[in-house]
């Protein structure tokens, strides 16, 4: 899986990702949405080319990212990641929904949103370390809780998104495999967001292949 853009960003990253949908033979090609309408639709403009694709869309979560960036309460967030995987899914049958700063996401909430967009039909649900947030015993915590607390957690992939400001991308990656995540975002070098995202190289080193874990 290659996540070839953020489509809506520019008029050069839609052209780019419709130009790398339209080649890929083996991997596919994935478009990163926020939960709403236009970048969804987006997303599918961009892909529709490629055989089999992926629209992945996220909103946040945590409490200081609703109320503060979103200015909006909870239920109101809860309504449109479900909304925005319900518009993804007249697309493709291959959603993933990210929470995003789940670190800092009340767990409760946490595992409403994440019970709520499997029930939209997301078959991916991707737990992303935004901020930074946490070490990995408390990562691999919050994967654990999920799996123990959502009943339809078995319907979907659960992934990993963790960035390296304090270099702890790698070990919280490989932590969270360990505690039942099956999917690790990474990039080549770690050449990602900010101070950068796990690396494709380490994980591969490291991981348990026997799990048989899927990185993109």
């Amino acid at each position: 899986m290659i996540e070839t853009g953020f489509l809506v960003s520019s008029a050069g990253d839609f052209e780019s990702v419709r130009g790398i949908a339209s080649v890929l033979k083996t991997a596919i090609p994935c478009g990163l949405s926020r939960a709403v309408a236009k970048d969804i639709d987006a997303c599918y403009e961009a892909l529709r080319a490629a055989e089999r694709y992926r629209i992945h869309t996220f909103i946040a979560t945590s409490d200081i990212h609703v109320k503060d960036k979103l200015r909006k309460d909870f239920d109101q967030i809860l309504a449109m990641g479900i909304e925005a995987v319900r518009r993804a899914r007249n697309y493709t049958d291959d959603v993933e929904f990210s929470c995003e700063d789940a670190g800092r996401t009340p767990i409760d909430h946490l595992c409403r949103m994440v019970e709520a967009a499997i029930n939209a039909g997301a078959t991916t649900v991707n737990i992303p370390d935004t901020v930074v947030y946490t070490v990995p015993e408390e990562f691999g915590g919050i994967i654990t809780t999920l799996f123990n607390r959502v009943p339809n957690i078995d319907k979907a992939v659960i992934s990993v998104h963790c960035h390296n400001a304090l270099g702890m991308a790698t070990a919280n990656s490989i932590t969270s495999i360990q505690h039942g995540a099956r999917q690790i975002e990474c990039c080549v070098n770690g050449l990602g967001e900010r101070a950068g995202n796990c690396s494709l190289e380490e994980v591969r080193r490291d991981a348990d292949f026997s799990r048989a874990p899927q990185f993109w």
